[in-house]
């Protein structure tokens, strides 16, 4: 079963989104990516079954990772948005095919 991506949408900058991420069945690692136009997909933050947390320089102290291991669902929260934000958004999980991903804008 694939990830379901939901809370993408049209934001100013400096505004803030949340994201969900529903994975049934999965304990393990999560992981939100992002994909620019004409950019390569990228790492934004992960977050073990622990609880521990990573997040890439870019967006480190404005996201937010967080997960329900009862719901099986992962957050990222995003304030302080920047136009260099905009990507579509994937969680992923090993050993699970891509979801559609949600489209996040953020505008100048």
């Amino acid at each position: 079963v694939r990830p379901v991506e939901s809370g993408g949408g049209l934001v100013q900058a400096g505004g803030s989104l949340r994201l969900s991420c529903a994975v049934s069945g999965s304990i393990g690692a999560k992981r939100w990516y992002r994909q620019a136009p004409g950019k390569q997909r990228e790492l934004v933050a992960s977050i073990t079954s622990g609880g521990s947390t990573y997040y890439v320089d870019d967006v480190r102290g404005r996201f937010t990772i967080s997960r329900d291991n009862a719901k099986n669902t992962v957050s990222l929260q995003m304030n302080s948005l920047k136009p260099e934000d905009t990507a579509v958004y994937y969680c992923y999980v090993d050993g699970l095919p891509w979801g559609q991903g949600t489209q996040v804008t953020v505008s100048s």
